[in-house]
């Protein structure tokens, strides 16, 4: 069937990546983005250069405006959709309008486990993140998902500002480090010693999770079971404290929830996410989806930025009947404390089968971490050296043999091994 038309509804990176990529390569017909906000904006900033002042909303911009009147896209702002018709291939807004297309494309992204976390819970984790038990009416409690809740968090973080940070992953990792930039006093909750190593390696998840202590950042390896409003702030009662202690905000970082509402209501299978095949297409042929609302069968859900970047090129191409750019391995990325971490492929601890090397000294940056099976790399955590981190993904793509070795020396470049 020839398709004249494509709608996609959410207005973030995959989004934005699967309407370019339609245009890129080759797509006439009418195309039509749908934000739920003002205009399509990047996110990763929200917990740094924006949360921080340094970045205004127009400045994290994902096109500037004029992009997508050159490209013939119809953006629709603050255009929220209320009902999805798959047989129909119509949406409805929330303003009544109903608009249709030959291929729609739901790329709703995700929102905050809050206030929803122990419905979450049971059905996803079956284990409590820190924040479970936190009333929806609850003041002062944040999340970090849009500009507006950064812009919420961002009036609240003065100097000398107490705030709790429930939740050490990326996100609230980040947010420790702009608010000590800021001047805040920080303590930062989490169950896991330490965060984040199943995806960058124990050896470097302690030395980044160390680098809060160094920055005046409070670590705490435990949960938060209770938050509560009064008028000197909110009072949070940390699992094994030996009393409450009062803060002036709290965020919680605690992962997010992909947003399958129309999905679910439109019938389509949903399991941790709208469930697609290896081409973002759904249970329904007419429609297909992509970001962190999207779960490809098989495989376990993304949430990084090239991850939702890539899910729309694959769609655009899916739409279009072509093949799709070739798959390559997982990379992405974080920042704090003006150290940037670069991650590709799969960490693995040491064991019979992995081996982990170090490049240059471990905490003292430049340096990267491989994880060798056999002779074969397939994972890599660059800080401060992007140059390692993009040799690591050509020589995962290529499945090359390299030796630990060779790795190892600080003296040999890292290109020179793609030319074996």
């Amino acid at each position: 069937m020839t398709v004249s038309s494509v709608l996609v509804v959410g207005g973030g990176i995959a989004g934005v990546s699967t309407v370019a990529e339609l245009r890129k390569r080759g797509f006439v017909g009418d195309l039509t983005l749908l934000s739920a906000d003002a205009f399509p904006y990047d996110r990763p900033p929200l917990s740094k250069e924006y949360l921080s002042g340094a970045k205004d909303l127009d400045s994290i911009a994902l096109q500037a405006p004029e992009w997508y009147a050159e490209q013939r896209i119809d953006l629709l702002a603050d255009a929220l959709v209320e009902a999805l018709d798959p047989d129909a291939g119509t949406v409805v807004l929330s303003d009544g309008r109903e608009l249709s297309a030959d291929r729609i494309v739901l790329a709703t992204g995700g929102g905050s486990l809050w206030p929803d976390v122990e419905r979450v819970v049971r059905e996803l984790l079956d284990r409590p993140p820190a924040g479970m038990g936190i009333p929806r009416s609850t003041t002062g409690i944040h999340t970090l998902r849009s500009a507006e809740d950064a812009d919420a968090l961002r009036g609240v973080l003065l100097p000398g500002a107490r705030l709790l940070v429930a939740g050490a992953g990326l996100i609230g990792a980040e947010v420790a480090s702009t608010a000590r930039k800021l001047g805040c006093e920080v303590v930062l909750v989490d169950p896991a010693d330490p965060p984040i190593a199943a995806a960058v390696g124990t050896q470097v998840a302690k030395w980044l999770h160390s680098l809060h202590a160094v920055h005046g950042v409070e670590t705490v390896t435990s949960t938060v079971e209770k938050l509560e409003s009064t008028r000197a702030g909110v009072v949070a009662h940390i699992a094994g404290a030996a009393s409450p202690r009062t803060f002036d905000a709290v965020l919680l970082a605690v992962g997010m929830v992909p947003d399958t509402t129309l999905a679910k209501a439109a019938g389509l299978e949903v399991d941790n996410g709208v469930v697609v095949d290896d081409q973002q297409v759904t249970s329904h042929p007419k429609v297909l989806a992509v970001g962190d609302c999207a779960r490809r069968r098989g495989h376990r859900r993304e949430e990084h930025w090239e991850a939702a970047l890539l899910d729309g090129q694959r769609a655009a191409a899916t739409i279009l009947g072509i093949d799709a750019h070739a798959e390559t391995a997982p990379w992405f990325w974080t920042d704090r404390y003006d150290l940037h971490v670069e991650v590709v492929g799969e960490m693995h601890e040491p064991d019979a089968e992995h081996e982990t090397v170090v490049r240059g000294t471990l905490g003292e940056p430049p340096f990267a971490v491989f994880t060798l099976h056999g002779e074969r790399l397939i994972g890599a955590v660059a800080v401060d050296d992007p140059a390692a981190a993009k040799a690591a993904r050509r020589l995962i793509d290529r499945t090359a043999d390299v030796r630990a070795s060779d790795l190892a020396d600080p003296t040999k470049s890292l290109r020179t091994l793609l030319r074996r």
